[in-house]
């Protein structure tokens, strides 16, 4: 055999032994993500990521406010990562209820 050959053969193999773990981890995470009570949360969060994006464009809210508000966004992100990863990817009632109550009281203050 010649090298070319040799070497899209290795490359062939690489990419079908990448793409076999990758789609086990993928199915193995996916159900993990799409958790109901984790689904909600980052919903949310996203929807309130819009609203600061919103406020801001329209000069409501400095850049500063802004700012803090993302990071007060983001600090509920991590919790909520936090909590999935003690859980198996689940959120208690509790934790999301936790997590519901951080997120109103950023949203109270968005406007």
């Amino acid at each position: 055999m010649n090298s070319k050959i040799k070497t899209l053969i290795a490359a062939a193999s690489l990419v079908f032994a990448i793409g076999g773990a990758a789609s086990g981890a993928s199915a193995a995470t996916s159900w993990q993500i799409h958790h109901p009570g984790r689904v909600e949360v980052n919903t949310r969060l996203e929807r309130q990521n819009l609203r600061i994006r919103d406020e801001r464009r329209m000069h409501e809210i400095t850049p500063l406010q802004a700012r803090r508000l993302h990071v007060a966004d983001h600090r509920v992100r991590m919790e909520e990562r936090r909590f999935a990863r003690h859980d198996g990817g689940r959120l208690t009632r509790v934790e999301r209820m936790r997590l519901n109550n951080q997120e109103n009281r950023i949203s109270h203050r968005i406007g």
